[in-house]
C-alpha cells in the first residue's frame, strides 16, 4: 500500500522532469532572421555577463518586428534617424537665430541712418483708393496669423535657451504650452487665408519690364538726397520679391510641412515628419526675417504705407512719388470714366 502511494507521488514528478528537459533541449523561440542577434547575445553573456549590446543593436537596427498595433512603423521600436534629426537641428536653429538677430539689428541701423521715407511734395487732399475692403481683409488675416505663428514659433524654437533663463520654469511652462497650442490651432487659418491672398494679389506682383530700373537703384532707399524714386507699378520690385519669397515660397512650404507635423494621423513615417520639421524650421526662420523687413517698411519705415493698408486710400502726392506708373494708370482710367459720363442737362440741378 505504501509502495502504491509512493508511485502515485513520483509519477507526476518524473513527468515534470522529462518535459522540462525536453523544453531545455529545444532551440530558442526566435525567427530565422533574428537568430544571429540571439546567438550574439548568448555569446556576449558568456564573455561579458550583463552586456546587452547585441539586444540594443537589434532594437536600433530598424528591422520590422511583430506587433498587434496596426499602422506604419508600429513594429519598429527605435528609429535611429531620430538621433541624427536632433543633432542636425542644433546648427540650423543656431545659424538661423544669428541671421534673424542680425536682420533686426540691420533694420534698426538702417532706420537710424536713413530715417523714415517721406513724401517731399505737399499733400493735394485728393485721395486714391489703393486697396479694396476685401484686399485689406485678406491681408490683415494673413498678416495677423503669420505674426502669431512667427512669435510662437520663435518661442518654441529658442525659448528654452533664451526665455527660460529670464523668466524661470513656472512662467516658461505656461508660455511654452500657450505658444504650442496657438501655433497648432492658428496654423490651419493660414492654410485657408494664404492661398486666397496669393490669388488676390498675384496679378499685381508679376514682374514687368519697368521693374528693372527700380532693382538697379534699389528703389532709391539708399538715397537720402530726396531724388525721385524709380517709377513702379502698384507693387514695386521689392514688394514683388517679398511676395514670391515670403508669401508664395515660405508660406506654402510652411503650410505643407505644418500639416504633416500637425496631423500625424496622415499615416506618414517618422522620417517624413523629421524631414518636414527641418524644412519647416528653415522656412520659418526665413519667413520671420523677411516679414520683419515688410513690417518695418509698412509702419515706421515709410510714412503713409500703414494708412494705405488700414484705410485703403492714399494721397495723390504719395502715389505719384512712390508708385508713379500705377498713379498714371489710375488717373488715365479716371479720365476715361469721366469722359464716358454724359453731360448734365442745363435744367437739371446737381446737389
Amino acid at each position: 500500500m505504501l509502495s502504491n502511494q509512493l508511485a502515485r507521488f513520483l509519477a507526476p514528478l518524473l513527468l515534470l522532469v522529462l518535459t522540462s528537459g525536453a523544453a531545455l533541449a529545444q532551440a530558442p523561440a526566435v525567427s530565422e532572421k533574428d537568430d544571429p542577434y540571439a546567438r550574439a547575445q548568448q555569446e556576449r553573456q558568456i564573455a561579458q555577463p550583463g552586456n546587452n549590446a547585441p539586444i540594443w543593436k537589434e532594437v536600433r537596427s530598424g528591422l520590422p518586428q511583430f506587433t498587434t498595433v496596426p499602422g506604419r512603423e508600429t513594429n519598429v521600436l527605435v528609429q535611429s534617424q531620430g538621433q541624427t534629426w536632433r543633432a542636425v537641428r542644433v546648427p540650423i536653429y543656431a545659424i538661423g537665430g544669428f541671421v534673424f538677430s542680425m536682420a533686426l539689428l540691420s533694420i534698426l541701423a538702417f532706420y537710424m541712418w536713413r530715417g523714415p521715407i517721406v513724401v517731399h511734395s505737399a499733400p493735394t487732399g485728393h485721395l486714391i483708393r489703393r486697396f479694396t475692403g476685401a484686399e485689406r481683409a485678406v491681408h490683415w488675416t494673413v498678416g495677423i496669423t503669420f505674426v502669431i505663428l512667427g512669435i510662437t514659433g520663435l518661442i518654441i524654437t529658442f525659448g528654452k535657451s533664451v526665455v527660460l533663463p529670464l523668466i524661470g520654469y513656472t512662467l516658461f511652462s505656461w508660455l511654452a504650452i500657450t505658444s504650442k497650442n496657438l501655433h497648432n490651432f492658428v496654423g490651419p487659418i493660414l492654410c485657408v487665408a494664404l492661398p486666397i491672398m496669393i490669388v488676390v494679389f498675384l496679378h499685381e506682383n508679376l514682374f514687368r519690364r519697368y521693374d528693372w530700373p527700380w532693382i538697379k537703384k534699389f528703389g532709391g532707399m539708399l538715397d537720402k538726397s530726396g531724388a525721385p524714386h524709380p517709377p513702379s507699378g502698384k507693387a514695386n520690385a521689392g514688394q514683388k520679391a517679398l511676395f514670391w519669397m515670403m508669401v508664395v515660397g515660405c508660406g506654402l512650404t510652411l503650410i505643407v510641412t505644418g500639416l504633416i507635423l500637425d496631423f500625424p494621423n496622415f499615416n506618414q513615417t517618422r522620417q517624413t515628419m523629421q524631414l518636414a520639421n527641418l524644412i519647416h524650421l528653415v522656412a520659418g526662420l526665413i519667413g520671420v526675417t523677411l516679414v520683419s523687413a515688410h513690417i518695418y517698411l509698412g509702419t515706421i519705415g515709410m510714412r503713409g504705407a500703414y494708412a494705405a493698408m488700414r484705410y485703403g486710400y492714399v494721397d495723390e502726392s504719395w502715389a505719384r512719388e512712390h508708385h508713379e506708373i500705377w498713379y498714371r494708370e489710375v488717373m488715365a482710367e479716371k479720365q476715361e470714366r469721366f469722359e464716358e459720363v454724359p453731360p448734365t442737362p442745363p435744367h437739371v440741378r446737381v446737389a
